[in-house]
């Protein structure tokens, strides 16, 4: 973890002094800190950090604005700092870039057990041994291809944030099995905890805007009431 970068952003310096005090004493050695938009944005193109702690309320700019900004230049992993618990607010964080959320008042070691979580798993992904080519799952209309990284919806490699990503690679490693949220939480997020279902719930539609022809109306990846998600071979005709 010592080679990691992490940007905190946040116009309170109680809590960026707070969180790079924990960080500094689990062995995260390169902490950067920004109380602005601007600043935030400098120091994304600067440091180019592996992960992000973003706070929801800044003076010169919305966090979820300026998560748009940071997408222009990063895939790191973006945890939002918010007061805001309603369920639009969090939806909003998801649909602009961001892959989780912690509400405030927050405790540090719960940021730095998530950061450490999606850090290993990173880490292991890029160590790992080339990938082999039967990690391209074809699904009629998609593939997706696991070595370059990429969805391809009707020959068109399309746009597909990481964490989305890494959900619909569980998915297709997983095809015809009924997969719960807590399960998928687990497996792609890498802890335990689960604040609630939005979480899941928002990457599974992120998904369906990607590989169906009518979102509203999925075939590819189903709901099984009750029991979870599913992502079929082939969809019912």
């Amino acid at each position: 973890m010592e080679n990691r970068k992490i940007l905190l952003v946040d116009d309170e310096q109680a809590i960026l002094q707070m969180l790079k005090m924990v960080l500094t004493k689990e062995k995260f050695m390169n902490v950067y800190t920004a109380e602005t938009g601007e600043e935030a944005l400098h120091a994304v193109q600067k440091y180019k950090p592996d992960f992000i702690v973003l706070d929801v309320m800044l003076p010169d700019l919305n966090g979820f604005e300026l998560c748009t900004k940071i997408r222009m230049y990063t895939d790191a992993h973006i945890l939002f700092l918010t007061a805001r618990v309603s369920d639009l607010d969090i939806l909003t964080g998801f649909e602009k870039g961001g892959d989780d959320y912690v509400t405030k008042p927050f405790n540090p070691l719960e940021i730095v057990a998530r950061m450490k979580a999606h850090l290993k798993r990173k880490g292991t992904s890029d160590a790992a041994s080339p990938i082999p080519n039967d990690k391209v799952h074809h699904f009629g209309g998609f593939i997706v291809n696991e070595e370059a990284g990429e969805l391809i919806v009707d020959g068109v490699v399309t746009p597909c944030p990481a964490q989305v990503f890494l959900l619909l690679v569980h998915f297709s490693q997983n095809v015809n099995r009924v997969l719960s949220k807590e399960q998928l939480f687990t497996a792609v997020w890498g802890y335990d905890y689960m604040a609630d279902d939005n979480t899941v719930m928002v990457h599974i539609r992120r998904i369906r805007e990607r590989i169906e022809p009518n979102p509203s109306k999925p075939v590819h990846l189903v709901t099984v009431r009750g029991l979870g998600y599913k992502l079929v071979k082939e969809p019912a005709r």
